[in-house]
């Protein structure tokens, strides 16, 4: 049926949910900050951000005028908060900042039900399997390696690296040009009527829509070549899988 498997990451196999605004969290990353002689107080910090992350999303439309939906690699932004307190902040306090952000944003985060067995059955089938993810690298690629899923993808694209996402075609371009994918061999599954569904319709390839609880509200056509409206992970083989 197809040989190229491409999968999104959050609502499709991975159920996250995150608040990356709560006071609790701010609180908390005012006094990591202040650790390492960055003092902020935390609405000062949270304030910061929002300002940082609106400059260098800025900074990338600048670098990228065709890219209809920018990304911004977040670790910089965690730099420059210490940076403009003076603090010169290594590589591995930046990565450090940014796993603990992760970690006190996060309420939950699980496997769906559904999705080991069916990434082994698409392995097993000698199928090729793709990761194209609107994500941070930062943060992904430790809960890519915390659930074992690493060692399924053939190939990887989180938007953080290409400073696009989906639905924008160049983000899809990005991942087909880089493994040499052939359009007509490959299907998109995702939880996303736009990013995921939307973005792939319009670069020219089947997909498979997954309800989920964290899916955003359908307000528009469902362009989708089948669909799970259940959010059952294991109706996926049989729709897809030959």
């Amino acid at each position: 049926m197809y040989k190229n498997y491409i999968f999104d990451l959050y609502g499709t196999l991975i159920d996250i949910n995150t608040n990356e605004w709560s006071a609790q969290l701010w609180k908390k990353m005012a006094v990591l900050y202040a650790y390492h002689g960055a003092v902020y107080t935390y609405k000062e910090l949270q304030s910061e951000y929002g300002r940082l992350v609106d400059r260098e999303k800025a900074a990338v439309r600048r670098r990228h005028p065709e890219f209809t939906v920018i990304d911004i690699k977040i670790e910089k932004v965690f730099r420059r908060l210490y940076t403009q307190k003076g603090v010169k902040a290594a590589k591995r306090l930046i990565l450090f900042t940014a796993e603990a952000f992760r970690c006190y944003s996060t309420k939950y985060i699980k496997l769906y039900d559904g999705v080991t067995d069916l990434l082994d059955t698409l392995k097993a089938k000698g199928k090729r399997i793709y990761l194209l993810s609107n994500a941070q690298r930062v943060f992904t690629e430790n809960e890519l390696n915390m659930f074992g899923l690493m060692k399924y993808f053939d190939g990887v694209c989180i938007s953080s690296d290409e400073e696009t996402s989906k639905p924008d075609p160049h983000y899809y371009r990005a991942l087909f040009d880089r493994y040499g994918l052939d359009k007509s061999e490959s299907i998109m599954i995702g939880n996303d009527f736009i990013s995921d569904i939307g973005g792939a319709a319009d670069f020219g390839i089947d997909s498979l829509y997954i309800h989920q609880s964290i899916s955003p509200e359908i307000t528009g056509r469902l362009r989708s070549t089948y669909k799970v409206m259940d959010g059952d992970v294991y109706k996926i083989k049989s729709l897809i899988i030959e």
